[in-house]
């Protein structure tokens, strides 16, 4: 099976999002690090998903954006072409049930960690802040980008609750607009531009983020036994 990918990258430093599944990906400080890593990346997903994993899978660049952002620190700003169509009334459910799948998995995991403060990595400063190290700190900011990602398309969302019930109350807020699965393009904050396709793949892409660190974190201090795996990392 082919993955098609689009290659986002700062130099060598690189991002390959999968054009399909929606929200795989894999990170490297090459591109030929980001590659190698894809195949596993898109394992896990199906795993995740429930489905059978694909045989022989190989992996192409379809399409390539270079970016000033600091992707080794996750950033991000690509809108991939296959972000820009409309969206029928059934994609639009398959994929919001897979951002609000996403949310309530990462909450188990997020919920299985015994000390919500401990970390096992020294801080790390960056230019956009501190890394969150802790449990605590990986799920309020995984849950917070719930205003900003639909901030950026013009939903006044809130980050109340859990991850799974501010992003559902933000989809509900997104329904009561009558156009919106005509998918237009916001030219948001930080000359960025967004589309409802991409806020259904940031979502995905930004849990996975996240969630890879906290389980690496979680088995680290308390043993794989004793945390969640939904996401089959």
């Amino acid at each position: 099976m082919m993955i098609h990918c689009i290659w986002e990258h700062n130099g060598d430093d690189s991002l390959l999002y999968a054009v399909e599944p929606i929200g795989a990906y894999a990170r490297g400080e090459n591109l030929d690090t980001a590659l190698k890593k894809m195949p596993g990346e898109v394992a896990s997903y199906y795993k995740w998903r429930g489905q059978a994993v694909p045989g022989c899978l190989k992996i192409s660049v379809a399409g390539e954006k270079a970016s000033t952002l600091t992707i080794r620190d996750a950033d991000s700003d690509v809108l991939l072409p296959s972000e820009i169509p409309p969206l029928t009334a059934d994609e639009y459910e398959m994929l919001k049930a897979l951002a609000l799948d996403s949310a309530r998995d990462f909450l188990a995991l997020y919920e299985s960690i015994p000390d919500k403060d401990a970390a096992a990595a020294p801080p790390r400063q960056t230019f956009y802040g501190p890394v969150p190290r802790t449990a605590r700190e990986m799920y309020e900011h995984t849950k917070n980008v719930n205003t900003y990602y639909f901030g950026e398309i013009g939903v006044e969302a809130d980050n109340n609750g859990t991850i799974y019930e501010c992003r559902q109350r933000g989809f509900a807020l997104l329904e009561t607009s009558p156009d919106f699965l005509q998918n237009k393009l916001y030219h948001g904050r930080y000359n960025e531009d967004w589309t409802l396709r991409k806020v259904l793949r940031r979502f995905v892409w930004h849990d996975r983020i996240h969630a890879k660190a906290l389980y690496r974190m979680g088995t680290q201090l308390f043993g794989a036994r004793n945390i969640e795996n939904p996401f089959h990392f």
